[in-house]
């Protein structure tokens, strides 16, 4: 399944959390929910993967954590805040460009309506 399509089912998923729980929690209780209804799909995912970062050719680990990678394809990023702010995307960003991902998804569960908190983050590998 290729990014486009597992975006796709990604939303899907977060929409249904989204439906059951509503806005106002936390980002971990989304992100274990969204992480139960992705596997439900069958799908690969990852949860709080370190993310190790080389400087130098000095590998630095944990300095980063995934919130969730799908398929080794597709990172999300789970957020419960009053908006998102460029500085989400730019993080997500760089998740993607250290991971060679091509897209990744920010999904804010704190809205009333979830199509109002999705941003895709594409990198231009």
């Amino acid at each position: 399944m290729d990014e486009n399509n597992l975006s796709g089912v990604i939303i899907g998923c977060g929409m249904r959390v989204h439906t059951v729980l509503g806005p106002g929690l936390l980002e971990s209780a989304y992100e274990e929910c969204l992480y139960y209804e992705l596997r439900k799909n069958r799908l690969n995912v990852g949860k709080q993967v370190p993310l190790p970062l080389i400087y130098e050719e000095v590998k630095l680990d944990c300095v980063y954590r995934l919130d969730l990678i799908v398929e080794n394809k597709v990172i999300i990023e789970v957020k419960s805040v009053e908006s998102i702010n460029p500085i989400h995307s730019v993080q997500l960003l760089t998740y993607l460009k250290l991971t060679n991902c091509k897209l990744g998804l920010i999904l804010n569960f704190n809205v009333l309506h979830l199509k109002e908190g999705i941003k895709r983050v594409a990198n231009k590998l």
